[in-house]
């Protein structure tokens, strides 16, 4: 206070006449204070050499161990518009219940006997692919008749050949006797000129030896015609039996590229066939798609795509199910720091949101409402946010997780590392140094195994 009055207050005033006074100014106190402080002192110093527990301690929220049991979205695979809705938000559906259906938006689908009309059509072409293999049946009859035909035609020519070779045979040795008579015949007609010179024919003998040597040459020039011709008939055997092969060979080229062209166009009906019924199942099973359907049991969250009418692209998420049976997880984020102090099977305390609970951290064993959990599965990639995901499960030997908890509500996590004095954690943490790093004595054990 500043002292503005000349009047001292103490000097005027007796203090010593109230009780408080007394109890304020008693010389004693200090002695208490003293004790007080040494009494805290040492109780500090036993303190800082009590165990503690070093933890990483992570904050992560409520998920499902199996990936199919997590929340999910429906979507439909083809474009659509929302006709009718069959449930409303918060509806239990089992898996194959209808949740809404969709009418076609694209013009090429529009039409509502697509399906039977495309029926029709692989009808028809499926006859035509049996008119085509009718064809082919009977140019292959064709073409077996050609070639029978051609064989036959191949024989007969043969066997013309080879009697013309016998005829020229034939007319060669009458060639040779015929000339053989001219022989006999000239010295015949030269030994009856002879004689008549002599005297000793008469004329008449000689003229009828002349006669029957015209004769005789005639005869040899006619033998000699019936030889060339049957010659010229060997030639034109050979010839008939090329020509027969040429033209039948032709015929039955003609036939097979006929057959081929049919066989090309049953081809091409039975690929049409093929791409119809392809089509036709696409159309079925498109027609089953304008239902959309609950893939497992499990309670509609929320509807996406609201209204009546409103129009969507494949792809586009429509509803929001939650399944019905999950197992529980925890999903918690640790810093690249802390990741080599985490491990499979390492044991975790969680802290749930809404769950009241008294965490000490460094002593585990005087908290209070934490549940415990087991590291399954740490991702070896960091995420977005800059840090680990590590997935815990139920520890089985502990208590139960909660029942009212659902998926996505927030979590704390500490994980529990070695044990170590208070006083070497404090100095830990005030330099910035990590946890210590440890093997677990579950990895070790296996290791030695």
């Amino acid at each position: 206070m500043l002292n503005i009055s000349n009047n001292i207050l103490n000097k005027k005033v007796n203090l010593s006449v109230y009780k408080s006074a007394e109890r304020v100014f008693h010389k004693k106190h200090y002695k208490y204070f003293n004790r007080f402080l040494i009494g805290s002192a040492l109780f500090g110093c036993v303190v800082l050499f009590l165990p503690w527990t070093q933890n990483v301690r992570g904050n992560g929220a409520l998920t499902t161990l199996k990936p199919d049991q997590r929340p999910q979205t429906i979507q439909s695979p083809i474009p659509g518009r929302i006709e009718k809705w069959f449930v409303q938000e918060g509806d239990y559906v089992s898996k194959g219940d209808t949740i809404l259906f969709i009418s076609e938006i694209k013009n090429e689908y529009f039409d509502p006997q697509l399906v039977e009309r495309t029926g029709d059509q692989i009808k028809a072409k499926e006859m035509s692919v049996v008119s085509y293999e009718g064809k082919v049946q009977a140019l292959n009859n064709q073409i077996g008749a050609l070639s029978t035909e051609r064989k036959l035609k191949l024989e007969q020519a043969k066997n013309k050949l080879i009697q013309s070779k016998l005829k020229v045979k034939s007319d060669s040795i009458d060639f040779q006797a015929a000339n053989t008579n001219l022989e006999i015949a000239e010295r015949q007609y030269n030994r009856t000129v002879q004689l008549e010179k002599e005297g000793l024919k008469a004329l008449t003998d000689v003229e009828e030896k002349r006669l029957k040597l015209q004769e005789t040459q005639a005869k040899l020039i006619a033998q000699e015609n019936k030889l060339l011709t049957s010659r010229n008939d060997i030639l034109n055997a050979s010839m008939e039996i090329n020509s027969v092969q040429a033209a039948y060979t032709d015929k039955i080229s003609k036939a097979q590229s006929d057959m081929y062209t049919a066989q090309s166009g049953q081809f091409d009906s039975q690929a049409q066939v093929s791409k119809l019924e392809n089509q036709f199942t696409n159309y079925e099973m498109r027609n089953d798609l304008y239902y959309i359907k609950a893939p497992q049991n499990g309670y509609i969250n929320k509807a996406i795509q609201a209204g009546l009418g409103e129009t969507f692209k494949e792809g586009d998420q429509l509803v929001g199910i939650m399944p019905v049976d999950y197992d529980k997880a925890v999903e918690m984020y640790i810093t690249p720091l802390d990741l080599p102090l985490i491990h499979k099977g390492e044991k975790v305390r969680i802290q749930f949101d809404g769950w009241p609970s008294i965490v000490f951290s460094g002593w585990p064993n005087a908290s209070h409402g934490t549940y415990g959990g087991v590291v399954v599965a740490i991702e070896t990639f960091i995420s977005p946010n800059g840090k680990y995901r590590v997935l815990l499960s139920q520890d089985p030997d502990d208590q139960s997780w909660p029942d009212q908890i659902r998926v996505g509500s927030g979590a704390n996590t500490v994980a529990l590392l070695e044990d170590v004095p208070i006083w070497y954690e404090l100095w830990r943490q005030l330099n910035g140094f990590p946890p210590n790093y440890y093997q677990p004595d579950v990895t070790s054990t296996k290791d030695k195994k």
